[in-house]
């Protein structure tokens, strides 16, 4: 039966009819499902305000918009069920173990700690596995997600615990979000002087919502206006009831930094995971898992933290993770070492796959490397039409003030490129959902891993585009080609400030009084070390000058490893130099700060006052 469409062509009639479609559908994939002619649903989006060909990827809302009005009930296919329909396709169930329960072993449980900013989240990981992540973090805030696997003794027996270290600012809701998916015990760390915060109740809902039991540690006892009590009264207005309080959560003080309860605090995990989790896995299947973390290395290629939920993984093994695929090459533990085997809830580095995958993309292990690439690219195609159809609105930067009150319709595009694919997508994600309002329109036309390139600005050139680079620089020719063009680039190191920074823009408030300027960069072409002043750099400056006590960072492959230095010594030969130009070799030190190698850059730079508009 056919009915008159919104524009005057003959379209059919649904009756109440469900379609499905997967995300970023195109009109020509819903005409193909419902019988229609694509010019006819082309001209039914013309008339309710929406200029979109047939062939173009467009969001849920407009697909269900001209499905409603021809009767038909539009579903979009969720992520998973994708998914699930793609390997069925290749006969490869997903998701379940094989077998029945003589073929299930016991596994460690998998712990994501959770809470506050400053409530110290870090430092008890810190304690946990005796290492030091905290004084290379940027403004206090876990930047990148890991995972790692310690023993506890509990009862005599010695136990692993797997942690997943992941970010507590509520930027990262989607990292933390995806991070509570795998997990099986929520760990959450309230400080003992603050009590309970936003945040707080933030994780507490994640961990609600993954409906994972939790372990409440009670951080700082050690500090003046500590009251662990306190915490157990307003963590009972949530429904957490501490055990001695005739509830069933444990509630443990510990005091990460004096290292106080700390296997009081493990112990009271693998308790809870023993009496409210059947925690088993057959490890005699191929493996299948979660990517916590990935980034491209130097010489290595992309680098996947994995987290086996079942099955045995081998090197040798060919994975698929997310759109991603490879042979594995090589698997290191968290300390480094090679491993030729993981068993499930076991995070190992992944070395051999072809491309950077994003962090919280599946994994699983296949026969063939023509079935691995085949997966690889249709969920890269599928990823691709889902990106074309997210909108938002569209604004430039410093000139939204003036154009919204001229009445123009303005649009932002934005590429964004990381040092690692969590924190790219944590930002997009976060950008994706400010709430400007409608009169702009924000759009993520690329994201990435990586220093800043060449393609990159050529992107730019052709769309309007602002670069966003997270912890990574642009290379040389990229920067040069950006300065030739007129191509924005803004550097950030911690996610919270590029939100604010572009939430601010966006509403038109955006007025620095200070920007920063480059000065130069130096190439170090030789290390030498000394007893008395630590390691110098010998240098061949390549731009600009370098200026004694300016400000400065150091670049290695494309990536800010380092950043708020100083150049505390400027020799040419062996006399002292005030500044020294492009073309010259010198001697830099900087400082206390020796961690540098061959071939990395210095680049110095100053805040200068900028004039407000």
């Amino acid at each position: 039966m056919q009915a008159p469409s919104m524009g005057g062509a003959m379209l059919p009639r649904g009756n109440g009819q469900v379609v499905r479609l997967p995300r970023g559908s195109s009109l020509m994939d819903l005409a193909e499902k419902i019988g229609a002619n694509p010019a006819a649903l082309v001209q039914a989006a013309f008339s309710i305000g929406e200029m979109v060909t047939a062939t173009q990827s467009v969001s849920e809302e407009i697909l269900q918009l001209i499905g409603s009005e021809i009767g038909f009930e539009i579903q979009i296919v969720s992520p998973e069920e994708e998914d699930r329909e793609l390997l069925g396709s290749f006969d490869i169930e997903f998701g379940e173990d094989e077998g029945d329960d003589t073929d299930l072993a016991p596994r460690p449980p998998v712990v994501t700690v959770m809470g506050h900013v400053d409530h110290g989240k870090t430092r008890l990981l810190d304690a946990i596995r005796k290492a030091n992540v905290v004084a290379g973090e940027a403004g206090g805030i876990t930047q990148h997600i890991g995972a790692y696997q310690v023993a506890a003794e509990v009862a005599g027996t010695e136990r692993r615990i797997t942690f997943i270290d992941t970010p507590g600012h509520e930027a990262f809701t989607a990292m933390r979000a995806r991070g509570a998916k795998v997990t099986d015990i929520a760990v959450l760390v309230v400080a003992a002087d603050d009590g309970v915060k936003p945040q707080t109740i933030e994780a507490l809902n994640h961990a609600k919502a993954a409906e994972v039991p939790i372990v409440v540690a009670v951080n700082k006892i050690d500090k003046e206006g500590a009251d662990p009590q306190k915490v157990r009264g307003q963590l009972t207005e949530y429904g957490l009831v501490a055990e001695e309080y005739g509830g069933d959560t444990m509630f443990v003080d510990i005091s990460a930094r004096e290292n106080i309860g700390i296997e009081e605090l493990l112990e009271a995990v693998v308790l809870t995971a023993d009496a409210s989790l059947d925690l088993r896995a057959n490890p005699n299947q191929n493996a299948e898992g979660v990517a916590i973390e990935a980034h491209l290395d130097r010489g290595r290629g992309a680098v996947a933290t994995v987290l086996v939920q079942r099955g045995t993984l081998r090197v040798g093994d060919t994975m698929v993770v997310g759109d991603a695929h490879g042979r594995v090459r090589a698997m290191l533990d968290e300390n480094g070492n090679n491993l030729e085997v993981a068993d499930p809830s076991r995070p190992v580095q992944v070395l051999g796959l072809t491309s950077v995958p994003g962090a919280g993309d599946t994994f699983l292990v296949v026969e063939e490397d023509r079935v691995a690439r085949q997966i690889a690219e249709r969920r890269s195609a599928r990823e691709r039409n889902a990106l074309l159809s997210r909108r938002r609105v569209r604004v430039s930067m410093e000139d939204l003030e003036r154009a919204l009150k001229s009445g123009d319709i303005q649009q932002l595009n934005l590429i964004i490129k990381g040092d690692v694919s969590g924190s790219v997508e944590a930002l997009e994600d976060a950008l994706l959902k400010l709430d400007v309002g409608d009169e702009v329109d924000l759009r993520i036309i690329h994201r990435g891993v990586g220093a800043i390139t060449e393609s990159d600005v050529d992107l730019a050139l052709t769309s309007d585009t602002i670069i966003i680079g997270f912890n990574v620089r642009a290379d040389g020719r990229a920067r040069t080609k950006a300065d030739r063009e007129g191509i924005e680039i803004r550097y950030y190191s911690v996610i919270y400030q590029a939100i604010e920074e572009m939430e601010a823009a966006l509403k038109g408030m955006l007025k620095p009084e200070y920007e920063e300027v480059q000065l130069g960069t130096a190439e170090i072409r030789e290390v030498y070390r000394s007893s008395k002043f630590g390691n110098i750099a010998g240098t061949l400056v390549r731009s600009g000058l370098i200026r004694r006590n300016a400000k400065a960072r150091l670049i290695r492959d494309g990536a800010v490893v380092a950043e708020n230095l100083q150049i505390d010594s400027l020799r040419r030969f062996k006399d002292d130099a005030t500044e020294v130009r492009e073309g010259y070799e010198c001697g830099i030190g900087l400082g206390s700060y020796n961690n540098i190698q061959v071939d990395d850059v210095i680049e110095t730079y100053e805040m200068r006052e900028k004039a407000r508009s």
